[in-house]
C-alpha cells in the first residue's frame, strides 16, 4: 500500500505558496499516465488549499487512455467500475511558480489514490515506489539520475508532420550536417537556452551540463544524482514540460520522440543509477568493476530482464525506428566499461562514483515506469545473483549477444507473458498496461501512412 502524504505537511505547503505568491490566480495539477503523457485540470486559487488538504477528484478512466487521449474500453476501467472518481493527491515539494507563462501561474504533481487512500493500481509514480521499497530487504536504496536527448525543429514543418531543424535564434542559418558536440549550435540556440536554465532556477529544477548531440538540433541535458528515485523522475516530468514550453515561447517545437527522422540519430532515455547503504555510501563503489559483486549482480539482472521490459523501454510504434547498428543506440541487452556500443555501459570516472548507465530507453519512454522497470531488473540481480557473463570489449555491434525484441508488438507479447513483469508490477498492472498499448498498436497500424501510398499506391 502506498501511504498518502501527511495532510498537516500538505496544508502548510499550500498555506506557504499561496502567502508567497499571492498574484498567482491559476494553478495546473499535472499527472502522467502509463504511456507517458501528461494530463490534469486547471485549478482556481480558491480550489488550491482544499485540493491539498483533501486531494482532488479525477476520473477512473483518465487512466485508461492511449497516447491520443481516446478511451481503452478493453481495461474494464471505465464503464464496469461507472467511471468512479479516484483522488489526485498533491506530490510534496512540486508546487512551484511557472515562470514562462503569460498571466502568473503555478503547477504541482498529483498521483492518483483510490478513494480508501491506497496507491492506484495502474499509477507509474506507485509502481516505482512499490519496486524501490523493495529494496528495503537489502538496506539499500536507489540512487538515480536521468539524462534526456531531445530535438529542438522547425515549428511550421514539424506540425506539418515533414520535421527539419529549425534555423537559429541568433544567426538564421539551418544546420543540415552530422556536428556531434558543435558548440556553434548552443549558441545559434543562445536565447532558448538561456531562458531554459533560467526558468529551471525558478523551479529548482538541477540541470547540469548541455551538449549538441550527433545530429542536426539534437540536444541533450542531464539532472542531478539524487538520492531519492522518485524526485528524479518527477523532475524528469517537470523538465519535460519546461522544455517544450520554453521551446514554444522560441517559436520551436521541442521533441522526445525516439526517432523524428529516419537519417539522424534518435533520441534516448539514459537512466543513472547506483545503490546507497544506511550511511549514504555507493556500493557500486570500486576501481575494479568485476570484482565488485554486487555491481556484477545488478548488472546481470537488468541485463537478463531487459527483454522482457522492452514495452516500457520503447512503448511506442516510433520508438523502434531507433535500434539500428552503429546509431549510439544499443540493439542487445549486453555490458561493458566506457562503451558506448553496449546497453548497460559503467561509464568512466573514479571508483566512489561508480554508477551503471541504462541505456536502452528513448526518450519517449515513461521516466517512473522505465527506471521502475531497470530498478527492477537491479533488485532481480542481487536476489538472485546473477552473473552478467563477461563484459564487452570493442564493437559491441558486431558481437553475438541474445537479441532484444525487435518490434511493438514482440515486446508487448514479452511483457504480458513476463513472470518478472509480474512480479515486479503485479499480474493486474501487466495486463492493463499491455492492454493499452495493444490496442493503441492496432489502431495506429490499422491507419494507412503517406509511405504506404508512396510505396504502394501504383506500384502493385
Amino acid at each position: 500500500m502506498t501511504q498518502l502524504p501527511d495532510r498537516a505537511t500538505l496544508r502548510e505547503e499550500a498555506q506557504r505558496f499561496l502567502a508567497d505568491n499571492p498574484d498567482v490566480q491559476q494553478i495546473y495539477i499535472i499527472y502522467t499516465d502509463l504511456v507517458g503523457v501528461q494530463r490534469g485540470k486547471l485549478l482556481t486559487r480558491a480550489e488550491l488549499l482544499p485540493a491539498w488538504e483533501n486531494g482532488r477528484f479525477m476520473a477512473c478512466s483518465a487512466m485508461s487512455m492511449d497516447v491520443t487521449g481516446r478511451d481503452v474500453e478493453e481495461t474494464g476501467m471505465i464503464w464496469e467500475t461507472g467511471d468512479a472518481d479516484h483522488t489526485l493527491w498533491p506530490v510534496p515539494g512540486t508546487l512551484k511558480r511557472i515562470p514562462w507563462t503569460r498571466v502568473p501561474q503555478a503547477q504541482y504533481l498529483g498521483s492518483f489514490h483510490q478513494l480508501d487512500g491506497q496507491g492506484a493500481l495502474a499509477e507509474p509514480r506507485h509502481a516505482l515506489k512499490r519496486i524501490t521499497d523493495r529494496f528495503d530487504e537489502f538496506g539499500l536504496k536507489p540512487v538515480a539520475a536521468v539524462e534526456l536527448e531531445f530535438y529542438l525543429l522547425d515549428r511550421e514543418s514539424a506540425l506539418a508532420g515533414k520535421p527539419q531543424p529549425p534555423k537559429g535564434l541568433t544567426v538564421p542559418e539551418r544546420q543540415r550536417h552530422f556536428q556531434g558536440y558543435y558548440l556553434q549550435d548552443l549558441e545559434d540556440f543562445a536565447p532558448f537556452f538561456d531562458d531554459l536554465y533560467a526558468a529551471a532556477a525558478d523551479q529548482g529544477l538541477p540541470l547540469e551540463a548541455l551538449l549538441s548531440e550527433y545530429s542536426p538540433g539534437q540536444m541533450e541535458i542531464g539532472l542531478k544524482y539524487r538520492t531519492d528515485a522518485l524526485l528524479a523522475c518527477d523532475e524528469a516530468i517537470q523538465f519535460k514540460r519546461l522544455v517544450k514550453a520554453i521551446a514554444e515561447k522560441h517559436g520551436l517545437i521541442a521533441s522526445f520522440m525516439a526517432k523524428p527522422y529516419s537519417a539522424w540519430a534518435g533520441c534516448g532515455m539514459h537512466l543513472h543509477v547506483s545503490l546507497a547503504d544506511d550511511a549514504g555510501r555507493n556500493v557500486f563503489a570500486s576501481d575494479d568493476v568485476v570484482a565488485n559483486d554486487l555491481l556484477r549482480h545488478a548488472i546481470g539482472g537488468m541485463k537478463c530482464t531487459m527483454a522482457d521490459g522492452m514495452a516500457i523501454f520503447a512503448p511506442n510504434a516510433n520508438s523502434y525506428r531507433r535500434f539500428r547498428k552503429a546509431s549510439y543506440a544499443p540493439i542487445a541487452p549486453n555490458w561493458g566499461f566506457n562503451n558506448r556500443s553496449v546497453s548497460l555501459r559503467i561509464p568512466a570516472g573514479k571508483g566512489p562514483a561508480r554508477h551503471v548507465e541504462h541505456r536502452a530507453s528513448g526518450a519517449d519512454a515513461n521516466p517512473y515506469l522505465a527506471m521502475a522497470a531497470a530498478l527492477a531488473g537491479v533488485h532481480h540481480g542481487l536476489k538472485h545473483k546473477i552473473d552478467p557473463g563477461p563484459m564487452v570489449e570493442g564493437n559491441g555491434y558486431e558481437q553475438p549477444c541474445d537479441p532484444m525484441p525487435t518490434n511493438w508488438f514482440a515486446a508487448l507479447d514479452a511483457f504480458r507473458k513476463s513472470p518478472f513483469a509480474a512480479d515486479y508490477f503485479g499480474s493486474e498492472f501487466v495486463r492493463i498496461f499491455t492492454t493499452i498499448k495493444e490496442i493503441e498498436a492496432d489502431r495506429f497500424y490499422a491507419e494507412p501512412q503517406p509511405l504506404d501510398f508512396e510505396f504502394y499506391l501504383r506500384t502493385i
